[in-house]
């Protein structure tokens, strides 16, 4: 086996491929081979940058057959954060594959079928190199990473990333939100997700920033493991902010945490004012998509509170189009099978409409698409959704259609007002044939593990199929 932090050679002469990606873990490794890199909560173990390295190098050594086969196929991989899940990323990365990131809740059925309906050459489970039928080789030998969308069909779609892409995504931010490597991040978002591989995996792999990797999103165990391990950046979903706030955590808890980032989903105001008054911390939104990467952030503070998502990141375009919607330029952005690009840099435009003021600040106003059909009128839902989550005591807030004869529009609400008292504050600002006539009211929302709302969840909640 090759010593720690050497980069290895294959006996049978063929050296192991080292692109951009792998060349930046070299530079980490100089900088920091005998520095901690990731601890594990749950069990207390650790490992520095070199033993890192070295358990990457091992697990290509126990799979060497099919890890020779590996440049430019893709490879399916699923599992909770923990160092192992990291060696076999790396491992993957000095072979060339082109790395697929699955939920790890996803049953086994499927995580196969996800890599087949891909045409991956492998699905990596049970510690294992499950060889695929119908594998293809990518073109391009800068394709390194495969993100999946959040999509609800059960297909996502397969954004394919270059290494230069995602390298740049985690530069831009790292760079805007001051995250460098004395800092320790806390690891609650999968390290496969399109937010924790900005937030978490690549700053850790081009920037030496060391992680820990969170036992439960459970508000005890993050304030035990806060105490313990006293991490300084906290990059996490609006719903365990809200569980932390209405939690008896003790007010001293989070000491050690400087930088509190929420993505993922609209992070309400009075959450962000909670979390200040009661922990002596700000929180900062983050505002991306799988496609852009990061796109804005609130460096101060001061727009999460009053319901904005901040300004551009460093090295990112942002601009308005006619439409309500934004275009987004930046060295981050996919290129493989997207139709919209300029000469020098990927652009795409996403689903969310905004607003852009002029100082920079963006504000998100829903989606688009968003459009429904009632009888022979036609609801844009974001206008009904905005006008609930003003409402007092109104946490947050979805909007769904029953088909049918008939169509019938609901709503599902955070709150404690009755909907008689939702119906009547509508009124106000929304014309009457606007108003929901299913109700739902909740505590909190259900969200998805990547911190989506939960739309299947939901849906069943209000119309009850």
């Amino acid at each position: 086996m090759s010593q720690p932090g050497s980069t290895p050679v294959r006996t049978d002469g063929a050296r192991l491929a080292r692109g951009a990606l792998g060349q930046a873990w070299e530079r980490t490794l100089v900088r920091r081979a005998g520095d901690r890199a990731v601890v594990e909560a749950a069990t207390g173990r650790t490992c520095t940058f070199a033993e890192l390295d070295a358990l990457a190098v091992a697990w290509l050594d126990r799979h060497e057959v099919a890890a020779a086969g590996l440049r430019q196929r893709a490879v399916v991989v699923a599992g909770p954060n923990s160092i192992d899940w990291l060696a076999v990323f790396l491992g993957l990365l000095r072979a060339g594959a082109v790395v697929v990131p699955v939920d790890g809740s996803e049953p086994a059925a499927t995580q196969r079928h996800i890599g087949e309906r891909l045409r991956a050459a492998y699905w990596y489970h049970g510690d294992k190199l499950v060889a695929l039928a119908g594998a293809r080789r990518f073109r391009d030998p800068a394709a390194c990473l495969i993100k999946l969308t959040s999509g609800t069909t059960g297909d996502p779609r397969p954004l394919v990333f270059t290494a230069a892409q995602m390298l740049a995504d985690a530069r831009q931010v790292t760079g805007s939100m001051g995250i460098h490597d004395r800092d320790l991040n806390y690891a609650l978002i999968p390290f496969g997700h399109s937010y924790g591989l900005g937030n978490l995996t690549l700053p850790l792999i081009a920037h030496g920033v060391p992680l820990v990797c969170g036992s439960a999103p459970l508000p005890q165990a993050i304030a035990a493991e806060f105490e313990r391990w006293q991490p300084s950046v906290f990059p996490t979903v609006p719903a365990v902010y809200r569980a932390l706030v209405a939690s008896d955590v003790g007010a001293t808890a989070f000491a050690s945490l400087r930088l509190a980032i929420s993505a993922g989903a609209a992070l309400p105001p009075e959450v962000a004012r909670d979390f200040r008054g009661r922990f002596g911390r700000t929180i900062h939104n983050f505002y991306g998509s799988s496609e852009t990467g990061g796109i804005a952030y609130d460096k101060t503070g001061v727009a999460t509170l009053a319901g904005g998502v901040g300004t551009r990141l460093r090295g990112v375009g942002i601009k308005p189009l006619r439409s309500g919607r934004i275009e987004i330029c930046s060295p981050a952005v996919f290129s493989h099978g997207n139709p919209r690009r300029c000469s020098r840099q990927g652009c795409w435009v996403p689903a969310d409409c905004a607003t852009l003021d002029s100082r920079g600040q963006l504000r998100l106003l829903g989606r688009r698409g968003s459009t429904v059909k009632l009888g022979a009128r036609r609801l844009n839902v974001a206008e009904v959704v905005a006008a609930l989550r003003r409402l007092s005591g109104v946490r947050d807030a979805w909007i769904g259609l029953a088909g049918g004869v008939e169509p019938v529009l609901g709503a599902a609400v955070a709150t404690e007002r009755k909907p008689a008292e939702l119906r009547a504050g509508l009124l106000t600002s929304v014309a009457p044939w606007k108003i929901p006539k299913r109700w739902a009211i909740m505590r909190e929302l259900p969200v998805t593990p990547r911190g989506k709302l939960d739309r299947r969840v939901l849906q069943k909640a209000v119309f009850g199929a």
